[in-house]
């Protein structure tokens, strides 16, 4: 059953509630002595409507996770999959052809058995979709004679209608704190799985990273040392990228905010702000066609031997320039919302407009300005493609810019998008590295937190 037409059959039903509760509440206001009833007729059609299409929407939700397996079952139970094999890769090959030959999404298909299973498919998707729209109707029914048996007078409609839209935002509010805790209970159990077959020690103070997705022997826990991935991530991401983009940020948002005149800043803080919207495989590109080879020129000329055509200068520099919005955008705004009064007093004191800058705004936007920067670090330590295009995969443990390195969010991507089975510790060690990631961008919160805290308090 195509997702549509559940959607519409509830959006349908819904308007159909909407209306007719709405002209019922017509009518116990024309019928009412003073004209007045408890809630407006609006609210009456809103609540008849959410009766019924939250309702079924959820069964249709409930009935298309548990459908599928009915289906399976049923043609399994078939005599046509009588002959399948009892377990295996072959297996599964034909149930999915045969669906897909079901659904019309392939033709005749390369295996009889799954053409023999097609029609049992066919069947079984039909019946159980029919079960499901019978029963959604039921239920949006049901939600409509209870909701109409309630639309009375002195029914306070107003008080339902916004409790349960109170409670679909807690709903959505809690989206993203169960999301977090899921995808740390993941990482958790991932991480412990891979401990179980690596020191930790092994893993966060060993200076060697050449893990082999395809070894069947005993683990080698030296070959997991994570230490040159930390100090690549930082020396690129935190390191590099700051130092470009912390300077030029922070120039560029106080130029905007007091010496620009109105039509200049008009034009450059949008123009500015594209940066944060241009995809990264661009600046990838861009790094690895350009900035990477010149830098290797200039490194050439000076005397360097030997540099390399990916290094982590390279991918630094184009980070920093990507992650100017962040720091920029903030600090902008932090610094217009100091109050003028502030401004004013220190010109008004003889202060010159530098010195205004340097002694009072920039200390009392500060707040804005290291969650701008916070924001900044940890947009730039999960940066992948610029890593990948412009600074390699290889693990390297040095403070040379010009050498090529790699970053923890590289190394994730390369181990589970290898060839290893996911059991395999070089699977694991993903989870381990992202585990130890998201620690470290939590921890940057904290701080950003604690910084805002103390002065923000100094200042209200």
């Amino acid at each position: 059953m195509s997702p549509a037409i559940p959607l519409l059959l509830a959006i349908g039903l819904g308007l159909a509630g909407w209306l007719v509760a709405r002209a019922r509440a017509w009518t116990f206001k024309r019928a009412a002595p003073d004209g007045r009833i408890a809630a407006l007729p609006s609210y009456h059609a809103w609540y008849a409507a959410l009766w019924i299409v939250v309702p079924l929407i959820l069964w249709f939700l409930i009935w298309n996770g548990i459908s599928g397996q009915l289906v399976l079952n049923y043609v399994l139970a078939s005599p046509e999959a009588q002959s399948l094999p009892e377990f295996g890769l072959r297996r599964d090959s034909i149930l999915i052809e045969a669906r897909n030959i079901a659904e019309g999404n392939a033709g005749l298909g390369m295996n009889d058995e799954a053409a023999a299973l097609a029609e049992p498919f066919r069947e079984a998707m039909q019946r159980y979709s029919l079960i499901g729209l019978v029963v959604g109707l039921l239920i949006g029914g049901a939600g409509a004679a209870w909701a109409f048996l309630r639309l009375k007078p002195d029914f306070a409609a107003r008080t339902k209608v916004e409790r349960l839209v109170l409670a679909g935002l807690l709903i959505a509010s809690l989206v993203a704190i169960l999301t977090t805790f899921g995808i740390l209970v993941t990482l958790v159990y991932e991480t412990i799985l891979f401990f179980g077959k690596v020191s930790p020690a092994d893993f966060l103070f060993g200076i060697q990273w050449n893990p082999d997705p395809m070894s069947t022997g005993a683990v080698e826990g030296d070959r997991y040392g994570a230490i040159p991935l930390f100090w690549g991530t930082l020396f690129i991401g935190a390191i590099i990228a700051m130092i470009v983009a912390i300077p030029l940020g922070m120039m560029s948002a106080i130029y905007l905010t007091q010496y620009a005149p109105a039509r200049v800043r008009s034009w450059v803080k949008p123009a500015l702000e594209i940066l944060a919207g241009v995809p990264t495989v661009v600046y990838g590109y861009f790094a690895a066609l350009t900035i990477a080879p010149a830098i290797r020129d200039i490194a050439l000329a000076l005397g360097a031997s030997n540099p390399s055509s990916e290094s982590a200068l390279a991918a630094g520099l184009v980070m920093g320039v990507m992650i100017i919005p962040f720091v920029s955008s903030m600090a902008d705004d932090s610094i217009a919302a100091v109050p003028q009064a502030m401004r004013d007093g220190s010109l008004a004191m003889g202060a010159t407009t530098n010195e205004t800058i340097r002694r009072v705004l920039v200390p009392a936007a500060l707040p804005g300005i290291v969650g701008g920067v916070m924001l900044a670090i940890s947009r730039a330590i999960g940066e992948t493609m610029i890593v990948v295009m412009a600074a390699s995969t290889a693990a390297n443990l040095s403070a040379n810019p010009l050498e090529s390195m790699t970053t923890v969010t590289v190394q994730i991507v390369a181990l589970l998008t290898g060839e290893g089975s996911f059991d395999h510790p070089a699977t694991l060690a993903a989870f381990a590295l992202g585990f130890v990631l998201f620690m470290v961008t939590l921890a940057l919160n904290f701080i950003a937190l604690r910084v805002v805290k103390r002065f923000r308090e100094a200042y209200e």
